[in-house]
């Protein structure tokens, strides 16, 4: 037992054992491709995140292997990712500049607090309380996030100052900006990013025809934003761009990171801590909708729970470490899986082979320009863009299509930390008004059979003295009073109902102020004399239910099946008559 627990907590315990050569191998070659596409992107998102290159690289190092030791995906990346980065410029760009020694501390702390948010979740089992925020809203969210990032990076491609934390100051900022745009560094950023859009869908068909086989002629077109820093290092060098006023990165300091705790008397802490929990919300539902996607594939499985810890384990070794906020990567991940990692060992060579690329490539940025990794950035979020989710949402249900209107607009006027927050009411809010009006049902019998549908969706067999309802949600204080409403609305239409049956078959759970409304409809219809069932009551709720006054004031029965119910009133209705019959013959 004690065996099993070490292992719930530690998972590599669970794949190390089995660990061999060939798996060894495997996790050895996806790790080679992971590094090789991690090094720009750590060090795009870092630009980003504003803080200085050389964080990204130390963000990709001690996480991956922290996650390796808690994770319980066998293919989650963890990373810097694009939106954990906007939301760590958002949260700390007023705290101080960006790159300033006060805007690394708070990066540092930022990290810490996320991390110590998602592993205090993780051991309190509360993974369930990122299903509060609904697929639609996040997907609103990163498509108004990505759009934010895109148009953020303008300035590096332009070679402008601009500035804004939403759409529209970013818009202004441009605007106002563009008569100062530096022609040299379009001809580097703009080229860079039409070579990088053609990387996505041109480069592997092109190596496919050289003969390479498909898995492999889509692993090497992955490797496209390093040739691209490759080039325009080269052309920056060689046409001295650094003096015609493109920005490059500059000295890189070369090395491992130091390892120190975060300054946890930063006094901008306070407001840090609401930021930490919106980035640790918001990267755990990345992470884990990933996980899971990835596992499923290889019939394998990811705990939630766990997922935090290691979620958690990660980003406090980043604020450790010299990084910043991290999270399982989409992107990463499934080059990850598809490049054949089997364990998170290939996440932990990965790490190797970003430490060594922070010991021996970092004094060849010095010339790369910021508008290189302006471009991968763009090309990278425009892929998170979806509005496909407007056509699906409003097809589907307008409710979903609300709430994902409400928060990407709100994103784009108000900012990222603004739309997470507006993101979590409206899936609250969402949840509530599903919950306060629930459907409920006038039900009859199918002829020939034991069930009881709709009445206005099938041909059944009713009776004009008994009022069989359906109601399809858990009762509780929000839809209590609906529910009441709805029983007087149906019993006042009919003159001639003697029985009410509430069919229970999907009431998980009634709470006090639903129970006092059932006892208030118990009393009211029993002044009408009218008796008041319940049918199909679940055993969790019978068993609260048996603890009530309640039950014993019940005018009706608690029937075991609705059918069953029925079949005793019209038996009990025909007895009843047969006995006035007898009399009256007397």
């Amino acid at each position: 037992m004690q065996k099993t627990t070490l292992k719930s907590y530690f998972p590599i315990l669970s794949w190390a054992g089995e660990y061999n050569r060939d798996v060894l191998f495997s996790d050895l070659l996806a790790a080679l491709i992971v590094t090789i596409m991690l090094i720009p992107q750590s060090l795009a998102y870092a630009l980003l995140a504003g803080l200085p290159p050389q964080m990204g690289l130390y963000a990709s190092m001690l996480p991956l292997v922290a996650y390796g030791i808690f994770g319980t995906s066998r293919t989650l990346s963890v990373g810097p990712v694009a939106v954990v980065s906007l939301m760590t410029a958002s949260a700390i760009g007023h705290i101080a500049s960006a790159g300033s020694v006060s805007y690394i501390e708070a990066a540092l702390l930022l990290a810490f607090l996320s991390g110590v948010f998602l592993l205090g979740m993780g051991l309190l089992r509360m993974g369930f309380l990122a299903n509060f925020l609904s697929h639609p809203v996040i997907a609103g969210f990163i498509t108004a996030s990505g759009i934010i990032i895109a148009f953020s990076q303008l300035k590096y491609i332009l070679g402008i100052n601009a500035h804004g934390e939403n759409l529209f100051a970013l818009l202004h900022s441009l605007y106002a900006s563009v008569a100062n745009t530096n022609f040299y560094t379009v001809a580097v950023g703009l080229p860079t990013l039409i070579f990088l859009f053609w990387v996505r869908s041109g480069l592997k068909p092109l190596l496919v025809r050289t003969g390479l086989s498909d898995k492999a002629a889509a692993m090497l077109a992955k490797t496209g934003p390093v040739l691209g820093i490759i080039a325009t290092s080269y052309a920056a060098y060689y046409f001295e761009l650094g003096s015609k006023g493109v920005v490059l990165v500059g000295e890189v300091p070369t090395g491992l990171p130091s390892f120190q705790m975060p300054k946890l008397g930063h006094d901008a802490w306070r407001e840090l801590m609401l930021s930490a929990v919106f980035i640790s919300i918001i990267g755990f539902v990345e992470s884990v909708s990933v996980g899971h996607t990835l596992a499923a594939k290889r019939r394998q499985r990811i705990v939630p729970n766990q997922e935090l810890i290691g979620l958690g384990a990660a980003n406090i070794a980043a604020s450790f470490s010299g990084g910043y906020p991290v999270t399982g990567g989409f992107a990463r991940s499934v080059v990850n899986f598809d490049a054949g990692a089997v364990t998170p060992a290939a996440g932990m060579f990965t790490a190797v082979g970003i430490a060594a690329a922070a010991m021996y490539f970092t004094p060849y940025l010095a010339y790369l320009p910021k508008a290189t990794l302006a471009a991968t950035i763009i090309v990278a979020v425009l892929s998170l863009v979806d509005f496909s989710i407007l056509k699906k949402s409003w097809a589907y249900a307008r409710s979903d299509f609300i709430a994902v209107v409400t928060t990407l607009v709100v994103t784009l006027i108000m900012g990222v930390e603004t739309g997470v927050a507006c993101g979590v009411f409206a899936s609250l809010a969402l949840h509530l008004y599903k919950t306060s009006v629930p459907h409920m049902a006038v039900v009859g019998e199918v002829p020939g059979t034991e069930h009881y549908r709709n009445i206005n969706r099938h041909k059944v067999i009713t009776h004009n003295h008994i009022l069989s309802l359906r109601i399809d949600e858990s009762l509780y204080f929000a839809n209590a009073g609906f529910i009441e409403d709805k029983v007087y609305e149906l019993v006042d239409a009919c003159s001639d109902i003697q029985h009410v049956i509430l069919m229970c078959t999907a009431v998980n759970e009634i709470d006090l102020s639903a129970l006092e409304v059932l006892e208030s409809i118990n009393l009211r219809l029993k002044d009408s004399g009218i008796k008041l069932h319940l049918s199909e009551v679940k055993g969790p709720v019978m068993d609260v239910l048996a603890h009530t006054e309640f039950i014993k004031h019940l005018s009706g029965q608690v029937f075991l099946s609705h059918h069953l119910g029925i079949q005793k009133i019209l038996a009990k209705q025909k007895s009843a008559d047969t006995q006035k019959v007898q009399d009256w013959n007397i």
